[in-house]
């Protein structure tokens, strides 16, 4: 079964690590992919911008909503993401718990949802 380990991190704590502290994470973290990919866990992985990159897009009524930067104010924001392959919810929070920015923030785990296919008519 797949599942999304969604990274949140305080964006705050980036500006206060040292390059040598910030290359650590980056070579733990592509270790750990590496890892995951050896075992068969590893489908994809991406780090995405801070969150004042972010764009919302909203339909409403037919109309289009657009609005910059974060939804809301929180302490910690998605920082990337982790799509892996677990057995279950336990395998996958074992998996998650590896991931080397479960130090610095939380890892949300979610399992995939798949979309049943409809019989055919």
């Amino acid at each position: 079964m797949r599942y999304m380990c969604i990274v949140h991190v305080d964006p705050a704590i980036w500006p206060k690590l040292t390059e040598a502290e910030r290359a650590e994470i980056d070579r733990r973290s592509m270790a750990y992919d590496e890892e995951l990919q050896r075992n068969g866990n590893y489908i994809v992985a991406e780090i995405v911008e801070a969150p004042e990159s972010a764009t919302l897009v909203s339909v409403r009524n037919g109309q289009q909503a657009v609005t910059d930067g974060p939804y809301m104010e929180t302490k910690e924001a998605m920082a990337g993401f982790i799509l892996i392959e677990a057995r279950d919810m336990n395998d996958a929070i074992r998996l998650a718990a590896g991931i080397p920015l479960a130090d610095l923030g939380t890892i949300e785990v979610r399992p995939i949802y798949v979309i049943p296919t409809p019989p055919e008519l």
